[in-house]
C-alpha cells in the first residue's frame, strides 16, 4: 500500500510543477562539472555525450559502462575514479534520448540504435579494434546484449567483447516488473498523452519505453546470445529491487545462465546499486575482473 501511494505522489509532483509552468531546475554544481569534464561526437547528425578518463598508465585494459532507464552516464560517478585505478580508459556515455545527449522527436527509439551508436563512439575514439570489459545496467544490459549478439556472430566493424558484468537489469521479461510510471507511460490509454504531455516524457512514450516490448520480441536473440558465448560473465545484484524481484529472477537467471557468476549485494541494496553501494559494487565488478 505504501509503495502505491509513493507512486502517486511521484506522479502528482511533476503534475503539478507543468500546471504551475515551473520552469525546470539549473544543474548541480556536480552536474554542471560532469557536463563540462565530458565531451560530445556526432552520430547521424545527433550529439552524443560521452566520458572518456585515461586511468592507469601502461594498462591495455579498456572498460566501458552502459547506463539503464530513465538516467545517464551519471549513475557512474560514485565508481569512477576506483574503475580508473584498474582500467587504462573508462568510458561511458548518454544514450540518445538520456542525460546529454540530444533528444530528437518524433524519433524511432530502439536497442539496435543504441547498440550503433556505442559501437560508433568506439570507432570515434579509434578504440574499434581493442578488446573491451563491458559494464551495464538496467536498459543498458539490453544494449550490452545486443552488442555481444553481434560479437558472437563475428562481423567486422563489431567490438570485440573481452567480458560482460551486468547489473539489475530486466534481462528476462517474464520475471521485469516495471513501475507504474513505466507501465502508463508505455500504455496507459487515454492518460498516457495527457502524462507525456505534462511531464515532458514524449520522448520516452514514442520511443524510449518500446524497449520492454523489443526486450519481449528478441527475447531469443538477446537471452541467447548470453547463453551462447563463452567470454566470462558476471550478475551483480541487488536483492531488494522491484523492478527484478528476488528470488524469481535470480533462480531463473542461475537455470539459464550456469556459467555466469554472482555477486549478490546486501539484502538492503534495491535497484541501483552502484549507487546505493558503490563500495560493495566496485568489489564486486573487481573481484570478477581480476578472477581472469
Amino acid at each position: 500500500m505504501r509503495e502505491w501511494w509513493v507512486q502517486v505522489g511521484l506522479l502528482a509532483v511533476p503534475l503539478l510543477a507543468a500546471y504551475l509552468h515551473i520552469p525546470p531546475p539549473q544543474l548541480s554544481p556536480a552536474l554542471h562539472s560532469w557536463k563540462t569534464s565530458g565531451k560530445f561526437f556526432t552520430y547521424k547528425g545527433l550529439r552524443i555525450f560521452y566520458q572518456d578518463s585515461v586511468g592507469v598508465v601502461g594498462s591495455p585494459e579498456i572498460v566501458v559502462l552502459l547506463h539503464g532507464f530513465p538516467t545517464s552516464s551519471y549513475d557512474w560517478y560514485k565508481i569512477w575514479e576506483g574503475l580508473t585505478l584498474r582500467f587504462h580508459r573508462v568510458i561511458a556515455l548518454d544514450f540518445l534520448g538520456f542525460g546529454f545527449s540530444d533528444k530528437p522527436r518524433p524519433h524511432h527509439y530502439s536497442i539496435f540504435e543504441q547498440a550503433s551508436i556505442v559501437e560508433a563512439l568506439l570507432r570515434h575514439l579509434g578504440l574499434q579494434n581493442r578488446r573491451v570489459n563491458l559494464l551495464s545496467h538496467d536498459y543498458g544490459d539490453i544494449v550490452a546484449q545486443e552488442l555481444l549478439y553481434r560479437y558472437k556472430q563475428n562481423r567486422s566493424g563489431r567490438l570485440t567483447i573481452k567480458s560482460l558484468c551486468l547489473s539489475n537489469g530486466g534481462i528476462f521479461p517474464e520475471t521485469h516488473r516495471p513501475l507504474l510510471l513505466q507501465k502508463l507511460l508505455k500504455d496507459g490509454g487515454v492518460l498516457s498523452p495527457i502524462l507525456t504531455r505534462l511531464m515532458n516524457f514524449f520522448v520516452f512514450s514514442r520511443g524510449l519505453l518500446q524497449y520492454i516490448n523489443q526486450r519481449k520480441k528478441f527475447r531469443r536473440r538477446w537471452v541467447g546470445a548470453l547463453a551462447s558465448v563463452t567470454i566470462p560473465i558476471h550478475f551483480i545484484y541487488g536483492p531488494l529491487d522491484p523492478v527484478n524481484p528476488y528470488p524469481e529472477f535470480l533462480e531463473l537467471y542461475r537455470k539459464t545462465l550456469p556459467r555466469s557468476t554472482v555477486s549478490i549485494l546486501d539484502d538492503h541494496i534495491s535497484h541501483y546499486p552502484q549507487l546505493e553501494d558503490p563500495m560493495g559494487f566496485l568489489n564486486a565488478y573487481m573481484g570478477f575482473i581480476n578472477s581472469f
